[in-house]
């Protein structure tokens, strides 16, 4: 019997994945834990390997093409065998709800496999075994009969289901009935946006992937949460003097150089831990005060910006923060950061020093409550028991969210950031 290949759920906020590549094509030969096409997430690219053997019979779903979780993307059987023409029906999806129910009463755990770049998940479903399990129920019959996918690609064209014609059985909407029906519609007026894009002489880059997902959770950031920030100058000499005399330590150690980030985040880890209003994030009604201090590390990369996690930041000395954070960025920028390994941060620290940057205002990464924007170290002349000096000055920039704490907590936490690094001895107390 054909085994469906399932649109596979590998984080806890993953809704949809955008396919980028096949690396079978129907008809070819498909081997156990082969990988057999490549998956966007939110932020990061993921190989899906099969979960059986024999041949590829019918990809549904090809290159950027975005599909929800759970859904069938292609089918894996014997050669020959007949699989459905298009998507499955509603008794199919009945019945995967039924069988889902059942994999949960009897498995508490998923079966996983390692080896290829990223989060490795399996995505063929069998009567067996499972990696892709939604997380709800699928909805139930309605009055017009169509596919989820059908619905959201509706809802995001604008487009009155009962006025499309369904190509499924009992006139099922499919998502392509949804598209052609667009498509002819809006042949009948051409809109403003088509008539810019046919004049534009410049590229036109897809806005999909890790672009979309930094744009949506910003703006979801920006509009949702009251940013306040705050700004301090940070005497960064002692943190220098610091690093130069721990530099061969930790190099020794860890094979990596100390650097003035890993200061910090220690720095921040320490006056989080005095101040814990400010690793908390909100949650309804209820205001979360976390009992573990997981820092994200802003990291960009080509494609966009990443954000991986150091948990229990507070714990770890310098040489076991530098090597984590060298290690993650180096990751982030391979593209084999796991979805583990960018979630769960309770504050997050972006540093835009190394480009020449003053200052900002950095935007909140949600959940969190707040975060420590860190500008360039330059000298500036400052007045230093009564006579001008020029001192090594860096701005920190702490944004921070307004429903979830106020003005007073938050410059107290900046102060003993900036504190922290001016005497770095504090740290041994």
């Amino acid at each position: 019997m054909a085994q469906a290949i399932w649109m596979p759920k590998l984080g806890m906020t993953m809704e949809k994945g955008t396919i980028l590549q096949w690396f079978k094509e129907a008809g070819d030969p498909v081997e156990e834990g082969e990988p057999i096409l490549e998956v966007m997430t939110d932020k990061i690219n993921i190989e899906v390997e099969a979960y059986t053997s024999g041949t590829l019979l019918r990809i549904l779903h090809g290159p950027d093409e975005e599909v929800a979780v759970n859904e069938v993307i292609g089918y894996i059987g014997e050669e020959g065998e007949v699989v459905p023409e298009g998507r499955p029906s509603k008794q199919d999806e009945l019945e995967l709800e039924s069988s889902v129910s059942k994999l949960r009463q009897n498995s508490s755990a998923l079966p996983r496999k390692e080896g290829f770049s990223g989060a490795k998940g399996a995505s063929v479903t069998t009567p067996k075994s499972t990696v892709a399990v939604p997380e709800a129920p699928l909805s139930g019959l309605e009055t017009i009969r169509a596919t989820p996918s059908a619905r959201r690609t509706a809802r995001k064209l604008g487009v009155f289901l009962h006025e499309v014609t369904g190509s499924g059985r009992k006139g099922r909407i499919h998502r392509e009935d949804v598209e052609v029906y667009a498509t002819r519609k809006s042949m009948d007026k051409p809109s403003l946006s088509r008539e810019i894009s046919q004049k534009s002489q410049g590229e036109i880059i897809p806005y999909r992937g890790m672009r979309e997902t930094v744009g949506r959770r910003m703006a979801e950031s920006a509009f949702s949460a009251p940013h306040v920030t705050l700004f301090t100058d940070v005497d960064m000499g002692a943190a220098i003097e610091t690093r130069q005399q721990l530099l061969e330590v930790v190099e020794q150690q860890t094979g990596y150089r100390l650097s003035h980030t890993e200061l910090i985040l220690k720095a921040c880890a320490f006056a989080l831990k005095q101040h814990p209003e400010v690793n908390a994030s909100l949650q309804g009604k209820e205001i979360l005060r976390h009992s573990h201090i997981h820092l994200g590390l802003a990291v960009a990369v080509e494609e966009g910006l990443l954000v991986p996690v150091i948990r229990d930041a507070n714990r770890k000395g310098l040489a076991q923060l530098t090597q984590e954070c060298k290690e993650l960025a180096q990751a982030a920028r391979e593209k084999t950061l796991t979805p583990d390994q960018l979630s769960g941060s309770t504050f997050t620290i972006s540093n835009l020093g190394m480009y020449e940057v003053d200052g900002f205002t950095p935007i909140i990464n949600q959940p969190e409550s707040a975060i420590l924007g860190v500008g360039r170290i330059k000298e500036k002349p400052v007045g230093v028991d009564g006579e001008i000096k020029l001192r090594p000055i860096a701005t920190f920039s702490l944004s921070f969210d307004h429903r979830v704490l106020d003005g007073a907590p938050a410059a107290r936490f900046l102060q003993t950031v900036k504190q922290t690094l001016e005497q770095p001895e504090i740290l041994l107390v």
